[in-house]
């Protein structure tokens, strides 16, 4: 496991919701659910 997917995982947990996360980590939604696929 990568550790940019790590740290997509473990922001998807804090921030409780994909949409979140994603804007934290300044990705697009989708961008984000493939990676943790």
């Amino acid at each position: 496991m990568e550790f940019r997917v790590l740290r997509y995982f473990l922001t998807v947990a804090r921030e409780g919701s994909m949409t979140a996360a994603a804007e934290v980590l300044h990705v697009t939604q989708p961008t984000l659910s493939r990676q943790l696929k």
